[in-house]
């Protein structure tokens, strides 16, 4: 069954796109966690960082060269950013379309809460 983002990357659905090639596609997130938030996503539907298969090393190195270029073209690059790959439920993920957030444009602080006792 086609994820959300497969609709988004066939554009069935409406996106801000600011990227897009026979590999990988990237757009604006719809509830944004950060004055810049992108999601960069295969365009292959690859379920889950644990589906990945050795096949798809170039889907997977494209999509941080992407990351670089779209950092670059929204002037975050310097002051750096985030990737952010989530894998299943544990993990955080929602949508089971593999996908990494890029986020920056402010100054992100931690990455994890220290666990409370």
């Amino acid at each position: 069954m086609p994820t959300i983002f497969s609709k988004i990357i066939a554009k069935e659905l409406p996106s801000e796109m600011v990227y897009q090639d026979d590999l990988v596609t990237a757009f604006k997130d719809i509830n944004p966690l950060a004055p810049v938030h992108i999601l960069i996503v295969p365009n292959k539907e690859i379920a889950t960082v644990d589906d990945v298969e050795v096949d798809d090393e170039p889907i997977l190195g494209r999509m941080f060269t992407v990351a670089k270029k779209v950092a670059r073209d929204l002037g975050i690059a310097e002051s750096g950013y985030r990737l952010i790959v989530n894998c299943k439920q544990d993990g955080g993920q929602e949508v089971y379309h593999l996908h990494m957030h890029l986020v920056g444009g402010r100054r992100l602080g931690r990455m994890l809460a220290k666990k409370e006792d």
